[in-house]
């Protein structure tokens, strides 16, 4: 099947379209892959925290007020987008602050605890605006019969993104290492690079993806009655949303089992750099390397994945992957040579893709096609919910147990362990059915 296949794509879609869509994943993944996940991580916690026993958890709580921001604000964003049909405007603004505080990160150096932290916090931010926006475009371009492919399209161009950007800033660190330098000054240049590969890629997206009015479904009189009405409409329409939780009980149950599993994912993210440091003893440059094989990994697993999840079933999909998880969190708490961690990552690449692109389609798939934004935003509010209690159990545990990181990733398998159990009663053809009844606010 070619890439983009146009029997995939709903009615007037452009494959060009697509690959604008799908370039937004590539431009933002060097983002997590290089800030969350190989490198400013690990630079928090011993550079800008002088290696403080507090600093992981320095690290973990201000991703959790990052996290906290955006589940305050995403949902009832996402309302007021599908009100006002200004998508594509509010992707703009926040890729633009998402661009601008990561290479405020370049900033930070020793003790600089309130400038790393609010350039990460509003970084962070920013970039899951971005996500959430991004993904309510799927169900406007693809078929409900092939929504898992195109997400896994997109994941794994996304991957590549990630592998571009931590190649660019791997070249770099190689070339200062050679030269003398440390991580206080290499560092700051590859927050440099990141943002400036986000930017670039992200203006294909602008110029080729596009906004369907017909999708918004904009409220009637929004523009005579100007942004406060539109803003006072979006809470009551999430309101309205909220309290006919019932009829969507599906959608309801797919972002429990979201915050479930997505948790465990969030620590993988977030602390896996950490985690090779300080529990395997490896060096900035190897955890870099085992980031870019992940990414590798990332990559093939969400664009196969999204062809089988399509003939299996996305339920019994993303099951498949939960077991992968847990089968990762015990390779890596009883690994003891790094050749077995090797290959815990490596599961964890190919869980990685694979879940998050199963996790996107299923609600491309129970979103109404009037409140795609608004549910995407639920979504995103499930997510951040996660990346707070994810990270932050695991910095608890570590810190309480005095430095234990494998105690740690074991207890993350726990996560996914309660996302197989939530995910069993979730039944896809009757959320379907829910979603396409007409909600009257």
């Amino acid at each position: 099947m070619a890439l983009f296949d146009p029997q995939s794509l709903n009615a007037g879609v452009r494959r060009r379209e697509v690959f604008g869509w799908a370039l937004y994943d590539f431009a933002n993944s060097g983002y997590t892959t290089v800030v969350l996940t190989a490198v400013f991580n690990a630079y928090f916690v011993g550079v800008v925290a002088q290696g403080q026993d507090w600093g992981t958890l320095a690290w973990t709580s201000a991703l959790a007020v990052s996290n906290f921001l955006v589940m305050a604000t995403m949902p009832a964003l996402g309302a007021f987008v599908d009100i006002t049909g200004s998508k594509k405007r509010l992707l703009a603004w926040t890729t633009l602050g998402c661009v601008g505080c990561t290479a405020m990160l370049a900033l930070s150096g020793p003790g600089d605890l309130w400038l790393a932290g609010c350039a990460l916090v509003l970084s962070n931010v920013f970039y899951t605006f971005g996500e959430s926006l991004i993904a309510s475009y799927l169900p406007e371009l693809a078929k409900p019969d092939a929504v898992g492919r195109v997400s896994g399209w997109g994941w794994s161009f996304g991957y590549v993104g990630g592998m571009l950007s931590l190649g660019l800033c791997l070249a770099y660190v190689l070339h200062a290492q050679a030269h003398g330098q440390s991580a206080r000054e290499f560092v700051p240049v590859t927050m440099i690079i990141t943002a400036a590969v986000y930017g670039v890629a992200s203006l294909g997206t602008f110029a080729w993806l596009v906004d369907r009015p017909a999708a918004a479904q904009p409220v009637a009189g929004h523009e005579q009655a100007g942004l406060r009405r539109a803003v006072i409409q979006a809470w009551v329409r999430l309101w309205h949303t909220l309290v006919a939780a019932a009829k969507f009980r599906d959608f309801a149950w797919l972002l429990a089992c979201t915050v479930a599993y997505q948790a465990g994912i969030s620590v993988v993210i977030a602390l896996a750099a950490v985690y090779a440091e300080q529990a395997l003893g490896f060096t900035q440059l190897e955890t870099m390397t085992l980031v870019f094989l992940v990414n590798i990994a990332a990559a093939l697993g969400a664009f196969g994945f999204g062809h089988w999840q399509d003939r299996i079933g996305h339920r019994r999909a993303l099951a498949a992957t939960l077991v992968g998880w847990i089968l990762m969190a015990v390779l890596a708490g009883v690994a003891q040579t790094t050749t077995l961690f090797w290959g815990a990552a490596v599961l964890a690449g190919l869980c990685m893709g694979s879940s998050q692109s199963a996790g996107r389609a299923m609600v491309a798939l129970l979103a109404p096609d009037a409140q795609r934004a608004e549910f995407f935003g639920l979504w995103t509010f499930a997510v951040r919910l996660s990346a707070i209690v994810g990270p932050m159990t695991y910095g608890w545990i570590t810190w309480v147990s005095g430095g234990n990181h494998r105690l740690g990733i074991l207890a993350t398998g726990l996560f996914f362990v309660v996302g197989l159990l939530l995910l069993k009663p979730i039944d896809l053809v009757r959320g379907q059915t829910a979603s396409k009844a007409t909600l009257t606010h």
